[in-house]
C-alpha cells in the first residue's frame, strides 16, 4: 500500500500554450521544415495551414510519445520531463492513433492538438492506451519511423489493482455502484484472465507488437517503481535517451512527508500530484493476490527476455 501511495506522483497539469522564451538545444533531431513536408504529404486535408506564433514558435508533430502503460505513472513522467526547458508537452491525452474518430481527421488535426514550441524543442504527447492498442504501432511508424518512444511500467499485479481503483472511484464520484475487485478477478472459481486490467499487464504481448515496427533502442522503458522511490536517476536516463542537455537535477524533487511521495520544485514553485491520484488500493485476499502474481510469473520472464533487462516485480511461485 505504501509503495502505491509513493508511486502516484501524478501532478497538476501546468498549461504550456505558447513558450515565452527560447532555450538552446543543439541535439533537437527533427526540424520544422521536415515536419511541414510530412504534414503536406500525409494530411487528409488539402487546406493545410501552419499555426505559427508571432514569437517564432509553431505547432509541430511530436518527436516523442509516451505510449503507456495505463496506471504506470505516465502523468508523473510527463510532468517531471516538463521540468526541462527543451520539452514542450501536450496538455491532455490526445488519443489520435487509437480512436478512429480522431485518426480519420488526419495529421492536420493531430498537430493542432500540440503545444506551440520552438524548433530546438522536443514536442511530447502522452496517451497511455497506445501501448495496448494493436493498430497504434503501425500508425505511429507510418507517421515517423524515427520516433522516440517512452514506456513506463510498474509491477503488473500492482498495476491491475490501480486500474481497478481508478474505475471504482470514477463510478463512486458519479454515485454509481461498482462490483468488488474479486468479482472481476475470479470467474468460476479461477482467475479471470479475460479481465481487461489483467490483459493490459501482459507487457510482453504488447511489446512484441511494438517491436515489429520499432527497434528496441527507440523505446526507452522507465521503471515506474523506481521512479516512485527515487525519481531523479530515472529522469536522468530519459534525458540521455532523448539527447537532452542535463538540466533537471536532484533539487527539483523533494519528498513530501505529509503526502508520502515526491513532489516537484521548479523555479521556486512547489507542486504535487492531483488529489485524485495516490488512492489506496482495495484490500485483496492474500491468496488471491498470490494467484495473480503467480499468473504473471511466466509472462514477466518472457518480457525480461524480450527487452534484455529485469525488473523487481513481485512474483509468487506455487511450490
Amino acid at each position: 500500500m505504501a509503495a502505491f501511495l509513493l508511486g502516484a506522483v501524478l501532478l497538476i497539469v501546468q498549461p504550456q500554450i505558447v513558450p515565452s522564451r527560447p532555450a538552446i538545444n543543439s541535439n533537437a533531431e527533427t526540424s520544422q521544415s521536415v515536419q511541414r513536408e510530412l504534414l503536406k504529404k500525409t494530411s487528409q486535408k488539402n487546406d493545410f495551414k501552419e499555426n505559427i506564433h508571432s514569437n517564432g514558435s509553431c505547432q509541430q508533430l511530436p518527436q516523442t510519445i509516451i505510449i503507456g502503460v495505463r496506471k504506470g505513472g505516465t502523468r508523473a513522467l510527463l510532468e517531471m520531463l516538463s521540468l526541462h526547458p527543451d520539452i514542450a508537452a501536450a496538455e491532455s491525452e490526445v488519443h489520435f492513433f487509437d480512436w478512429e474518430d480522431h485518426y480519420r481527421n488526419g495529421l492536420q488535426w493531430y498537430v493542432n492538438q500540440m503545444p506551440f514550441s520552438y524548433p530546438h524543442q522536443i514536442t511530447v504527447e502522452k496517451t497511455p492506451a497506445y501501448f495496448t492498442s494493436p493498430k497504434v504501432p503501425e500508425r505511429v511508424y507510418n507517421m515517423n519511423q524515427s520516433m522516440r518512444l517512452l514506456l513506463i511500467l510498474r509491477d503488473p499485479s500492482e498495476r491491475v489493482l490501480s486500474d481497478y481503483t481508478q474505475v471504482f472511484y470514477n463510478h463512486m464520484q458519479k454515485h454509481k455502484p461498482y462490483p468488488s475487485i474479486e468479482q472481476f478477478l475470479i470467474k468460476n472459481g479461477e482467475l479471470n484472465v479475460d479481465y481487461k486490467a489483467i490483459n493490459r499487464s501482459l507487457y510482453y504481448i504488447h511489446m512484441q507488437n511494438w517491436l515489429k515496427y520499432f527497434p528496441l533502442d527507440h523505446i526507452h522503458i522507465v521503471d515506474g517503481d523506481r521512479l516512485i522511490k527515487d525519481p531523479f536517476p530515472e529522469i536522468e536516463k530519459v534525458e540521455r535517451f532523448l539527447k537532452l542537455s542535463p538540466q533537471i537535477n536532484a533539487s527539483n524533487f523533494y519528498f513530501n512527508k505529509t503526502k508520502g511521495f515526491y513532489c516537484l520544485r521548479d523555479s521556486g514553485r512547489e507542486r504535487c500530484l492531483h488529489e485524485s491520484k495516490g488512492r489506496a488500493h482495495p484490500q485483496v485476499d492474500t491468496r488471491l493476490l498470490e494467484k495473480l502474481q503467480e499468473y504473471f510469473h511466466e509472462p514477466n520472464k518472457k518480457f525480461f527476455e524480450l527487452v534484455g533487462r529485469t525488473f523487481d516485480w513481485h512474483t509468487f511461485v506455487a511450490s
